[in-house]
């Protein structure tokens, strides 16, 4: 449905508009650079080689149809086994196509950094590249998924993707994170600069709605996963303040893996695991947050390769194409993601928990702490009751996946021209949430100047944060924080200066509950607000797997 723009304020100088990019193939064809090489590793996390489906593209033919779609960046995970990347450079170069270096395989295959599970690109590909003038970035895969679950691909022991934090509090745990990463990313930008060129992001891009401001403080760049196992709302709200907080760009992958199942082209389970029409509102969700760039997850779902050079593009095709060709020239952007503003802030420190309790920052020894459970309980009270409150994904009880069914059908019949006969729709995007970004427990005061309410939550909090929130109070705010976090000169509620101090045990006290309602907005809208423009959202079908979309003028919507 187009965007309604009819309350939209004046128009201000155009930032620059989303690049938008495909990720490589992983079991649709071989790579067209590598060849067979890449039919002799594993390409997925589904812990099963999977050959290609389709015939092999030539790099002129794949890149044809890269073009075709309208991609501006490649995303390519390297083959560890593949030392020759000149022709995929100079080919891209050619073409006017970025290019993206990941590292998925690796971390599903080796050769793995000692004491770790992690591969890291060498460091003279990201040089060349960028000498190349193709590199736009270089891309970490589900770094915290693999920090805390370590043994997720390599069995031969738990050796966490950043480093081992066995017996380590949280803090002493992200430290050890916040080091590696730090050196990581100083690794890339020495690459970058022996070509003579910028630096380029170092991206998380990630699954779990945890980690994403640990990683961000240490000089990362927040790349969410939407659709996914996602819950949109907490996934971008959570993203988008990280990126927000320390200053980061945003990137957002519009991820094609996912539970339900249809009559769509289907080249595994779960593989497309989101519909069409899905997947047309998740691109256009994705695009209207103004990141800096957007890609999709994988190529695979989006084309079909029938032989001598003949690209036909699938139902999902269609959708990208149509959003590339049509939607987005139709809806330049006049804001940023950087323009971000909270209308509700959520502060709470960072326990990588997000339901199942377990292994805090990959430490097998221990589980979160039971206060860490107070941040799902308030995106459930700030969702009007929509999010659950025992989690942030549906990696939690009470999900179940309908691509399980798919799983006793041998893979050598995929893949499945027709899908599946019943469509499932047990995914949706929508929960109703009010300009609610996510801070970690290092937020300064002004950076919580837009929210009229704050809510303090999790297992710790730093004296001088403590300092801030009570600053924001004072200057206006409604600060509702959970009494484990206050120290005894501020342990009780009450009005100070020109806002209020609540203090809550539980976030369904009388109280609490009366500071979420005078701010939580209608129960049917998700809005985000980016300066003075309202990014309105509302489902348009019963389980929210389809939206409209509205740009209002933010002060005019304003609670007073």
């Amino acid at each position: 449905m187009p965007v309604d723009e009819s309350a939209a304020p004046s128009p201000v100088p155009t930032p620059p508009r989303p690049s938008l990019g495909i990720q490589g193939p992983v079991v649709a064809f071989q790579d067209p650079w590598a060849g067979a090489a890449s039919d002799e590793i594993m390409r997925t996390g589904t812990g099963i080689p999977i050959p290609s489906q389709d015939p092999p593209p030539t790099p002129r033919e794949f890149v044809g149809a890269l073009r075709d779609l309208g991609a501006d960046f490649y995303v390519h995970h390297v083959i560890p086994t593949h030392a020759d990347h000149g022709a995929l450079l100079g080919d891209l170069a050619d073409a006017g196509i970025d290019l993206v270096l990941g590292n998925e395989y690796g971390n599903i295959n080796g050769p793995f950094v000692d004491g770790t599970n992690r591969y890291d690109l060498p460091a003279g590909l990201i040089r060349d590249a960028a000498a190349a003038g193709v590199l736009a970035g270089v891309l970490y895969d589900e770094p915290e998924h693999l920090q805390i679950h370590a043994d997720q691909y390599r069995h031969d022991a738990h050796l966490p993707h950043f480093g081992q934090t066995e017996g380590l509090g949280p803090d002493e745990a992200v430290a050890v994170i916040d080091d590696t990463v730090r050196g990581i990313v100083r690794e890339v930008d020495a690459a970058t600069s022996a070509a003579g060129s910028a630096s380029v992001p170092v991206l998380a891009e990630q699954v779990f709605p945890v980690m994403f401001h640990t990683l961000a403080r240490a000089g990362m760049t927040p790349a969410p996963k939407v659709m996914k196992e996602s819950f949109q709302p907490l996934q971008l709200g959570t993203a988008l303040g990280a990126a927000v907080q320390y200053g980061r760009e945003l990137w957002i992958c519009a991820d094609l893996w996912g539970p339900d199942i249809g009559p769509w082209l289907t080249r595994a389970p779960g593989f497309p695991g989101h519909s069409p029409a899905e997947f047309a509102s998740a691109l256009r969700l994705a695009y209207l947050f103004a990141p800096t760039r957007l890609f999709v997850e994988n190529v695979d779902v989006l084309v079909r390769h029938r032989g001598s050079g003949a690209f036909e593009r699938t139902a999902h095709g269609e959708v990208w194409r149509e959003f590339v060709s049509d939607f987005v020239p139709r809806h330049p952007l006049r804001w940023s993601h950087r323009d971000a503003r909270a209308d509700i802030a959520l502060v709470h420190a960072d326990d990588s928990d997000f339901g199942r309790g377990a292994r805090p920052f990959g430490n097998r020894t221990a589980t979160a702490p039971d206060t860490s459970r107070s941040v799902f309980e308030a995106w459930h009270a700030l969702s009007h009751g929509r999010l659950p409150d025992h989690g942030s994904c549906l990696h939690i009880p009470g999900y179940d996946f309908p691509r399980h069914e798919l799983n006793g059908i041998p893979r050598p019949q995929f893949p499945l021209d027709a899908g599946a006969a019943e469509q499932t729709v047990m995914h949706g995007l929508f929960q109703p949430t009010r300009s609610v970004l996510v801070f970690d427990e290092h937020v300064r005061a002004d950076q919580l100047a837009d929210a009229g309410l704050v809510v303090v939550a999790g297992s710790r909090l730093p004296r001088t944060t403590l300092d801030a929130l009570h600053a924001r109070a004072r200057a206006g705010a409604t600060v509702l924080i959970a009494a484990w976090l206050c120290d005894p000169a501020r342990s009780r509620s009450a009005r100070v200066e020109r806002g209020s101090w609540v203090v809550y045990e539980a976030l369904d006290d009388p109280a609490a509950q009366d500071a979420i309602a005078a701010h939580s907005g209608e129960p049917d809208v998700w809005t985000q607000r980016f300066g003075d423009v309202e990014l309105r959202i509302r489902a348009t079908a019963p389980g929210g797997e389809t939206l409209e979309f509205e740009i209002a003028d933010a002060a005019a919507r304003r609670v007073a």
